[in-house]
């Protein structure tokens, strides 16, 4: 079997002269094959991004357009096309957005193996330790008291026990993060799970340990990325000292930037994204570096219906991955891309088992949402 074609698909749903909100855009890979199997893949980053870094034609051995560097292989190859894409774009790549191009086209030849096989993706990661993952569901913020009441009154019927909210203005102004907070949890009781995302906007470490101090209060399972993460002298005092769980690392790509922040900060909880960090392959080694340091492994994942399936294929297969992140976007991208979308049973979703990620696209949802430069 060889790949054919590997296709690099922008979509976005309001027009390029207007902001996306959280989920408003997307880059799917779909990755063909000679034996009429096709894999896909998704990298929760900048599409328009993404798709130059697979689209590139060659500039030399070691800055290569992905697609260049696939087209003739073997798909099942994955490991060792990981490391051929990985050496061969390394002018442009090795973190950051070449790593997030390389994580859509690893989760698409997982697919592809996953099919080859007639197994799902967990079979082929050493077998499933669960039928369903518990899941929490992450909001945006909302600018009114009202406004947030809602929407977790909205979570809350759907059976989840366990809620986060983050973006908006939410991190910049402490007076409206207390009657934020304030309304939610009186909304939720205090039996509900509530966390909170800074998006790494607190100023620094004395700051985040003032603010946890005076969120204590609200009992939040955990704080996530309070600082920015490479600020690992911050996280690191912040971590020994803050009455809370402090978690974060969605930004980050491969095993060492990992390794790094999990061995200089300590945090209680790592959150990398299986589309950005290096696709399932490298979430692998991410994993085993979280038991090392003594770290839960909560994936970030807030886009496409194919990045819920990828994470729940990973999650299954780990002796502990026992909490996954439910988006609870409005955006076409996610209700409706993946015709099949797993869905949210009470505060659990259930693990798929069609061979591969499983997932089937809405071709006419991807047509009309489809950039064409």
């Amino acid at each position: 079997m060889k790949i054919t074609a590997v296709e690099a698909i922008w979509l976005r749903v309001p027009p390029l002269d207007q902001p996306c909100a959280w989920g408003e855009d997307a880059l799917v890979v779909r990755v063909h094959t000679d034996a009429g199997l096709v894999g896909i893949g998704e990298s929760d980053s900048a599409p328009s991004v993404i798709k130059a870094l697979i689209d590139a034609p060659v500039t030399h051995s070691t800055c290569k357009g992905l697609r260049h560097v696939l087209l003739g292989e073997n798909p099942l190859e994955i490991e060792r096309l990981w490391k051929k894409m990985y050496r061969e774009s390394e002018y442009v790549g090795r973190r950051g957005a070449g790593i997030h191009a390389i994580s859509a086209i690893d989760i698409a030849l997982w697919d592809i193996a996953g099919q080859h096989y007639g197994v799902p993706i967990h079979t082929l990661l050493g077998g499933k330790y669960r039928d369903r993952v518990r899941a929490y569901g992450t909001f945006s913020a909302r600018p009114t008291e009202d406004a947030n009441r809602t929407v977790v009154a909205r979570l809350l019927a759907q059976g989840l026990r366990s809620v986060k909210l983050g973006g908006g203005t939410f991190g910049h102004d402490p007076a409206y993060d207390m009657k934020v907070l304030r309304a939610v949890r009186a909304e939720i009781g205090d039996d509900i799970e509530l966390s909170i995302d800074l998006l790494g906007r607190w100023r620094n470490a004395p700051h985040a340990l003032t603010q946890c101090e005076a969120l204590r209060e609200f009992n939040l399972s955990w704080v996530e990325e309070p600082l920015p993460s490479d600020d690992l002298a911050g996280l690191a005092l912040l971590g020994k000292h803050a009455d809370v769980r402090i978690s974060g690392g969605e930004g980050l790509a491969t095993r060492h930037e990992f390794r790094s922040f999990l061995e200089e900060t300590r945090p209680a909880i790592v959150q990398p994204d299986i589309t950005r960090c290096g696709g399932i392959s490298e979430m692998r080694h991410v994993y085993e570096l979280a038991r090392h340091y003594g770290a839960q492994l909560v994936p970030h994942g807030f886009s496409t219906g194919i990045l819920l399936a990828a994470t729940m294929h990973f999650l299954a297969a780990c002796e502990h991955g026992d909490l996954i992140e439910y988006s609870q976007s409005d955006s076409p991208l996610f209700r409706g891309l993946v015709k099949n979308l797993l869905p949210l049973a009470g505060n659990h979703v259930p693990v798929p088992d069609a061979p591969g990620l499983g997932v089937v696209l809405d071709e006419a949802l991807l047509e009309r949402y489809r950039v064409r430069l």
